[in-house]
């Protein structure tokens, strides 16, 4: 077996987990001192969400410089600290890996807009402003998913938000710079990659297909070939619309693309309607035929990473279980569920708790 289908992942939010220096914002030096603490989780992995120099407009998810750290975090000797005390105690660091997009901030960006004669003016979908809005594709955070650049002579794709220009991954120079910021990560020692909207890299705008593109599994194939299979590592991709038939396809035995992704259908198991958060009850049936189905087809074929929760979903106890009189039953139950099957368990950082969601007061 390989490492990581033995391992647990603790995922971590550094921005809310620990903070070292009281200024109110969690950091690398706090998640440092809680190296112990995880390890008595008997966790071996921690996923960490992004780290790297950002505005900040989307929760670290809109990259400014790949090769950086967000100074709300600390420095890169701070990281490099965290990789090398976290070795110390069989703990590898999974970095979160946004690839689909950058920051309107980042250098490509900056110098697309500056010249159009640039090599980086094709590292992103432009289209000449003709006075109306290339299509009608629609961006994740709702509305149109074009923006006019400063100049207003042209409009940039952005399927996230306005400051998160998508990449177009059809340009071989855009794939060897990323092959090449991944392998800088690798070389100092982290333990893979978390695939951020990994499904997202290869679309077609003309026919405006945005997910699952026909060159996907070609591009995930030649990543794979260029950084991961050199190294000894984890990868995991966010696919929300994936099957058993898809995850199959990424995990494939041969190694060929990814060791597993985040298969989302059980977690829309209880969804009422097309807002994220209209919920219904789940259907216990729907959920067991669920998981029944993944084990049985992924079996000997592929790999399954098994969760509840992340940064992105309400707390399973919550949403779920009963966080009203049976919080600690629920947590443990559902816990008993997850790490009784084939797969690598993920928790998020306050599951191992029982931890339940905030009552937002508006």
């Amino acid at each position: 077996m390989k490492w990581w289908q033995e391992a647990v992942v603790y995922q971590v939010y550094p921005r809310s987990f620990k903070d070292s220096n009281n200024d109110g914002i969690g950091d690398i030096k706090g998640i440092i001192s809680k190296l112990d603490y995880i390890k008595e989780l008997g966790a071996n992995v921690i996923w960490l969400s992004p780290v790297y120099e950002s505005p900040n407009d989307d929760n670290g998810y809109d990259i400014s410089d790949y090769y950086s750290i967000m100074s709300d975090f600390g420095t890169m000797d701070d990281m490099d600290l965290l990789i090398e005390e976290a070795s110390k105690k069989d703990i590898k660091i999974v970095m979160d890996l946004v690839a689909n997009h950058t920051s309107t901030s980042h250098e490509w960006f900056k110098r697309a807009i500056s010249d159009k004669e640039s090599h980086y003016h094709d590292y992103y979908y432009f289209y000449k402003n003709e006075g109306k809005i290339p299509n009608d594709i629609q961006s994740i955070f709702l509305g149109t998913a074009w923006e006019t650049t400063p100049n207003k002579e042209e409009f940039y794709l952005h399927m996230f938000a306005k400051s998160q220009a998508d990449l177009n991954w059809h340009n071989q120079k855009v794939r060897k710079d990323l092959y090449k910021m991944i392998n800088w990560w690798l070389d100092k020692g982290i333990g893979g990659f978390r695939l951020d909207v990994i499904d997202y890299i290869a679309k077609d705008i003309e026919e405006k297909i945005i997910t699952d593109g026909p060159k996907l599994h070609e591009y995930i194939q030649e990543m794979t070939c260029n950084t991961f299979s050199h190294y000894d590592v984890m990868t995991v991709g966010e696919t929300w619309g994936a099957d058993t038939e898809k995850a199959i396809k990424y995990s494939n035995l041969d190694g060929s693309e990814l060791s597993m992704i985040f298969n989302f259908s059980h977690i829309l198991l209880d969804q009422a309607g097309d807002e994220k958060w209209d919920f219904k009850q789940v259907n216990l049936v729907e959920l067991k035929n669920n998981f029944e189905e993944r084990q049985q087809g992924l079996f000997n074929k592929g790999w399954d990473a098994l969760f509840w929760n992340n940064h992105d979903l309400p707390r399973i106890v919550s949403r779920w279980g009963n966080d009203k009189e049976y919080r600690v039953e629920s947590a443990k139950m559902l816990g008993t569920i997850l790490h009784f099957m084939q797969g690598t368990p993920y928790i998020y950082q306050g599951e191992e708790l029982g931890m339940t969601n905030v009552n937002f007061v508006h």
